[in-house]
């Protein structure tokens, strides 16, 4: 059967199982499992969620790093119909409840880490009903666990397969802007991804893929559903190690890998050795990635790095690529539109704006099932991103003659100082070419009435030291002076998502730390009469 005819996730499980149950679908840092394994423990789970209460629209959260156990709640709820919420490992405190609290979990599994964390935020009265399942043995301390083992019944099917409107799971977004929210996505959101991917070449029937993104993104669950549709076979390792990537990639025999932009950065910062390029990987998908890491990593390690996709866990992808555009020089292209989907650049009127203005990226689709069915419990944030009837992306770009997205920015990234505009995106890429900064994040600082003073927050390479008004001067040379940020901060690291994002919200609540300078405090400023 075509995968175009198969809309729903149990669909696409099943007719793999009835194809060819020995072959190898996953793996999470052990041995690799067949499709046949899999479905028989999602289907004995799916079973055991059934006589435990739940039933096809409950969900079930869960909160683990990649693991099998990952694998087989992903499908047993696609099996049950049941709507899995997969949080992120790092959670805790008011951020833990919050999503919990939202999506209302008639059960909660977790991890041995995970689980004092789980059964705290389970006291709370909006989750007095939910079950708390351990995945990892239990110790003495009593927390009202059902050990995750007692779910794995003899399957029986009880409840009616699912449809393609039905959802599959809740993805909540980074929350790099604010509160996180909840994507719903269906089962013909899922079993519809793949399509972009395959046509591109980005994963082939046969392919062993290495994709060390968690399990509860929808960039990782995407490439589940690639190995499946695909046939291909998907290691969905627990923690990447950029030292370590050759020697796992050699020991599993990976064509293609599959990940985030900072992963090439991470490879390349390795010192260099003869056998870098001893390998069979054809592919490595890396978004984003600017042209001159791309050109380096290609030359280095010998295989052929695909930067041209664009999208969000509501529109996944929007715009991609092969690989083989060159773009700019100064920036990379995200590729053209999908042929389901319609893709443009408006401004603020949502009036579509000529190739090579920047506008804000909305997206419609021209399918069924192409983006996601809206936010959970949010009516009013649906209706506000899809004024106009276009999804409203939140993201700065622009289209070039041949029809290639460029990313800019994020919307709420974007400065205004002394009149003028500045980009986030374009003022780190600036300050990054000093030697001694190995990562910067800018965010505004609210300074009045539709204006900002800008923030930079630097990290330097090992043993480097820059002293202030060093800095100053090295800014005040390199960038317009509108964009000569007045506050910086010295920092050790970044904050971070688990697929690297930095997440900017953290530096701009309570950003006027002790260590922030402040170069006009420090008489640091740029006269009138130097501005050109």
């Amino acid at each position: 059967m075509s995968i175009d005819n198969l809309t729903t996730v149990a669909g696409h499980l099943r007719a793999r199982l009835e194809k060819d149950p020995e072959r190898d679908i996953a793996a999470c840092g052990g041995p690799w499992r067949s499709v046949g394994t899999v479905h028989d423990r999602a289907a004995r789970l799916a079973a055991g969620l059934y006589e435990s209460g739940v039933r096809p629209g409950d969900r079930v959260a869960s909160m683990m790093p990649n693991r099998d156990e990952a694998v087989d709640l992903f499908f047993a709820c696609a099996l049950l119909g049941a709507i899995q919420v997969p949080l992120n490992v790092f959670l805790k405190g008011e951020f833990l409840r919050y999503q919990l609290a939202d999506a209302e979990p008639a059960v909660v599994v977790a991890d041995a880490a995970a689980l004092p964390l789980m059964a705290e935020a389970v006291k709370a009265p909006e989750l007095s009903g939910a079950r708390l399942v351990a995945l990892d043995p239990l110790e003495e301390s009593d927390t009202g666990a059902v050990p995750f083992a007692d779910l794995l019944v003899d399957p029986v099917r009880t409840w009616p397969d699912p449809g393609p409107d039905d959802l599959v799971a809740v993805l909540y977004t980074s929350g790099t802007t604010g509160m996180p929210k909840g994507c719903m996505i269906n089962n013909g959101y899922f079993t519809h991804m793949p399509k972009a991917h395959m046509m591109h070449g980005w994963f082939t029937a046969g392919d062993t893929s290495m994709c060390p993104l968690p399990l509860y993104h929808g960039f990782a669950l995407s490439a589940l559903m690639d190995g499946l549709v695909a046939g291909c076979r998907v290691a969905f390792d627990p923690v990447y190690s950029a030292s370590m990537f050759l020697r796992r990639a050699r020991e599993i025999g990976a064509t293609q890998f599959f990940g985030v932009g900072a992963m090439a950065a991470a490879l390349l910062a390795t010192p260099p050795a003869p056998d870098d390029t001893e390998h069979a990987i054809e592919r490595a998908i890396f978004i984003p990635l600017a042209p001159a890491v791309k050109r380096q990593f290609e030359e280095r390690f010998g295989t052929r790095a695909i930067c041209e996709g664009y999208g969000q866990t509501e529109v996944l992808p929007a715009t991609m690529g092969d690989g083989t555009s060159t773009g700019r020089p100064d920036r990379a292209s995200a590729g053209r539109a999908l042929p389901w989907l319609d893709v443009r650049v408006v401004d603020d009127a949502d009036r579509v704006l000529p190739q090579g203005e920047t506008g804000e990226v909305v997206v419609r689709p021209l399918e069924p099932y192409s983006m996601f069915a809206g936010y959970w419990r949010k009516d009013a944030a649906t209706l506000d991103a899809w004024k106009n009837l276009w999804h409203h992306t939140g993201d700065l770009g622009f289209f070039d003659g041949d029809g290639s997205l460029y990313f800019v920015d994020r919307k709420k990234d974007a400065l205004r100082r002394r009149g003028e505009n500045v980009s986030s995106v374009e003022l780190e890429l600036a300050i990054l070419k000093h030697p001694a900064i190995a990562e910067v994040a800018i965010h505004a600082v609210p300074a009045g009435v539709r204006e900002d003073e800008i923030k930079a927050c630097l990290v330097l390479e090992r043993g480097a030291r820059l002293e202030p008004a060093e800095l100053f001067a090295y800014l005040r040379e390199n960038l317009p002076y509108f964009a000569v940020p007045r506050y910086v901060e010295f920092l050790d690291e970044l904050p971070k998502n688990a697929v690297a994002r930095v997440l900017k919200h953290k530096l701009r609540d309570g950003w006027d730390t002790p260590g922030t300078v402040d170069f006009q405090a420090l008489g640091l400023v740029i006269d009138r009469s130097e501005r050109r």
